[in-house]
């Protein structure tokens, strides 16, 4: 069975030294953040996920959830382990203290996050769809909404949901037909039919909270006439317990290739009661508060698989014995060598791991960005780090489960025939990864978010949001010579950013085709120099020290700059190619 134990000191490390405390002391609500408050609860989460989550991963996989006369039942050990997980007060890290919330930061949040879905991605989903719904409630419910749902969501009582997709529409939400028809009495009856709803329907808490996107009856065309809802699976009581069952059920479970322990529904909603959340009409905009949360902690769920397959791959590459080293006998005193030292299985390794840890970086970054902009006192404050938060988005959820994806191969590869083998576990990390490239937004869909959102957005203003910095931080190091062999790589890799993305800019304005022709490897050319300005960054840190976790730093910090950087010329050459070759192909030739 595959082992995990949470990398605490690179969390450390990108979460004091990279991000900085500082500047997250200086927040509103994170005084108090430091090592002597935050080391006690990384310790801990990752005590519970590795105690507790882990060794379900396999049985809930094996097992999978199980439908019953509209019940869903999760796997064996999968209750008991949710009611500790709230127990523990891991629901509400995050959450407002006015509700009953601890108020961490994001910074710390994220961090546990990636502990959950390196042991457990299934069991993670369920209170990552809470975390959602708790977010869009606070930031668009009305005072009696907050009242009533957010303590309970909060404290893992109650679970939440998000209802978008129907059968006949994923992406384009404006083809949504189900129904939201006024009762005169404030409520209204909810009609319609949601599927790949994950958390959908459980037995893991007392009450299940969907928001559901419906129509009105005079709702405009399109995605203009969405509206969001908060409709129970059971309608609370005066006191604010369970009551009456809603007419919400859950017709089918999904058979997938993954994440088989997340209950993923179709639901049916026959006139269920149902009350508007925020504006008529306006619920996209309302969604899209749990969607880019979501997102985000997609792109964590992808980071958490990378982590959890290079620590296995790492682990047989030092036992598995083939063959003797090209350069010599390394292990005298075996029959053969371990198969770390064939250079291909350390390139393979070192891949991997420079992306994991070139993840963890860069949402370390992203996370104090998201903290100050809900935090900082100045609004102006706020909307600089929002902005950089919104450009990131769309990279972080595409480059990270990219990365998950790519590195759960790899470890298959490192594995050789035994990583095909179910009862070695690796291959449950390449069908739990798969998803997450899909879900919440395809990588391809998140690239049309970059090239299509965020670069002319508001007069370029993301782009500056991270330009700047970069620009700053390669101006402030290019006279340091220790720094040479970092700052140049970023520096090129910048400069073929800055170009491209000022011909996509134009060729978009001509041509909207040749935007989304070069969308896909214009956001992995934005992710790889986005990383490499993360990996340039800890390398000055590690320039500091001289032990060896700062010695490996340095070593992968110059792996990623020569051997994976170089790709953004190759992305760069392709974007430039322009998408003529794309649209002359004849439809009837596919």
């Amino acid at each position: 069975m595959p082992t995990y134990a949470a990398p605490l000191r690179d969390m450390r490390f990108v979460l004091n030294e990279l991000a900085g405390t500082d500047r997250l002391r200086a927040l509103p609500g994170c005084e108090e953040i430091g090592p002597d408050l935050v080391d006690p609860v990384l310790e801990e989460a990752a005590k519970f996920c590795s105690e507790v989550l882990l060794p379900l991963n396999r049985s809930g996989d094996e097992e999978g959830c199980t439908l019953e006369n509209g019940v869903v039942r999760t796997p064996r050990g999968f209750p008991e382990a949710y009611r500790a997980f709230r127990e523990a007060g891991w629901t509400s890290l995050g959450a407002d203290p006015d509700y009953g919330g601890q108020g961490l930061p994001k910074s710390v949040g994220m961090l546990v996050e990636e502990m959950i879905c390196s042991a457990n991605l299934s069991f993670g989903m369920y209170p990552g769809l809470s975390h959602g719904a708790t977010m869009a409630i606070s930031k668009h419910g009305t005072p009696e909404q907050k009242a009533l749902y957010l303590p309970k969501l909060t404290s893992g009582e109650w679970s939440g949901t998000m209802c978008l997709t129907e059968p006949h529409c994923g992406t384009d939400l404006g083809l949504i037909r189900t129904k939201a028809v006024p009762a005169g009495d404030g409520s209204h009856r909810i009609t319609g039919n949601k599927i790949f709803i994950s958390a959908g329907e459980h037995d893991l808490a007392d009450n299940i909270v969907h928001l559901v996107l419906a129509k009105l009856p005079d709702a405009p065309p399109g995605t203009r006439g969405i509206s969001l809802f908060v409709v129970p699976k059971f309608l609370p009581s005066e006191d604010g317990r369970p009551g009456p069952r809603n007419a919400v059920t859950c017709t089918g479970l999904e058979h997938k290739m993954g994440i088989k322990a997340s209950a993923t529904c179709a639901m049916a909603f026959d006139e269920a009661k149902g009350w508007l959340v925020g504006r008529p009409h306006k619920g996209l905009s309302a969604m899209f508060t749990m969607m880019n949360e979501a997102r985000l902690g997609v792109g964590v769920q992808g980071l958490g698989i990378a982590e959890i397959a290079y620590q296995n791959a790492v682990a047989y590459a030092r036992d598995r014995i083939q063959g003797r080293g090209l350069q010599g006998t390394q292990a005298p005193d075996r029959p053969a060598d371990p198969i770390l030292v064939h250079p291909d299985v350390r390139r393979m390794l070192l891949t991997m791991r420079a992306m994991t840890e070139g993840c963890r970086a860069l949402s370390a970054l992203a996370a104090l960005e998201h903290d100050v902009s809900v935090r900082h006192p100045d609004a102006a404050v706020r909307q600089q780090a929002d902005d950089f938060v919104q450009l990131m988005t769309p990279i972080i959820k595409a480059v990270f489960t990219d990365t998950g994806w790519d590195a759960a191969m790899l470890g298959m590869q490192v594995w050789g025939g035994h990583g095909y083998i179910r009862d070695n576990g690796m291959e449950q990390f390449a069908r739990d990864a798969r998803i997450t490239q899909i879900y919440e937004g395809t990588n391809g869909i998140q690239a049309l978010d970059l090239v299509g959102r965020k670069l002319g957005a508001h007069g370029g203003r993301y782009l500056r949001s991270f330009f700047h910095p970069v620009l700053a931080f390669i101006e402030a190091q290019q006279d340091a010579p220790a720094m040479e062999e970092f700052i140049l790589p970023l520096a090129k890799a910048f400069g073929r950013l800055q170009q491209v993305t000022g011909e996509v800019a134009q060729r978009g304005l001509r041509d909207p085709f040749e935007a989304g022709a070069a969308a896909t490897d214009y956001l992995r050319l934005f992710g790889l120099t986005a990383m490499a300005y993360a990996w340039a960054r800890m390398a000055a840190l590690a320039l500091e020290q001289d032990d060896a976790f700062y010695k490996a730093k340095l070593a992968t910090a110059r792996f990623f700059m020569q051997r994976i950087l170089p790709e953004t010329s190759s992305l760069a050459a392709k974007v430039l190619a322009g998408g003529e070759s794309l649209r002359e192909f004849e439809d009837a030739a596919f």
